[in-house]
């Protein structure tokens, strides 16, 4: 049994001069959903509802309590770069390790053996302290979303990410 739209459209094509019916046209149709928006039994509930839609938004990190775990690393806690390798080349927090923004949602459902072999270190695990850093903090917080989303319980996000560490480390030397 064929679709509407196509039946459709086959049925036009047979009734077209032999020249014109060579190839059928398929007919979209849009219908709109009448079912009235869901009713909630108070204003919490709705709110409720509404904020699992939401982006979740890590714990923040800043400079003075990251600088001291680049010092003397925490084992097991890791500090993660998600910008690209051709940013990356400009320079890295210490101890920190690079999983781009653009495969971290894969990355972080990957098996232990693969991620180690991908990129080259032991994969985080998921009630291990993960911290987030970028360039300017817009895909460190959207990483962090992708972390949280995976299982990951103890993420943080350094918003002020490479830009803020470059200059507060280049003041320390003035």
């Amino acid at each position: 049994m064929f679709r509407p739209s196509l039946q459709i459209a086959r049925m036009a094509a047979r009734q077209l001069p032999r020249n014109l019916a060579a190839r059928p046209v398929l007919v979209h149709a849009r219908f709109e959903s009448t079912a009235p928006p869901p009713k909630y039994a108070s204003k919490a509930d709705g709110k409720r509802a509404a904020s699992k839609l939401q982006d979740w938004e890590a714990p923040v990190i800043t400079y003075e309590d990251l600088k001291p775990r680049t010092i003397s690393p925490k084992p097991n806690g890791y500090i993660i770069d998600v910008r690209e390798p051709d940013e990356v080349a400009q320079g890295m927090i210490a101890s920190a390790v690079n999983v781009p923004l653009t495969v971290l949602d894969k990355a972080l459902l990957m098996k232990d053996a693969e991620f180690q072999e991908k990129f080259g270190f032991k994969k985080p695990n998921k009630n291990q302290e993960v911290i987030f850093y970028c360039r300017s903090g817009m895909r460190s917080s959207t990483a962090s979303d992708l972390a949280e989303r995976a299982g990951y319980q103890n993420v943080l996000n350094y918003k002020g990410s490479w830009i803020d560490w470059v200059e507060r480390e280049v003041k320390k030397r003035l």
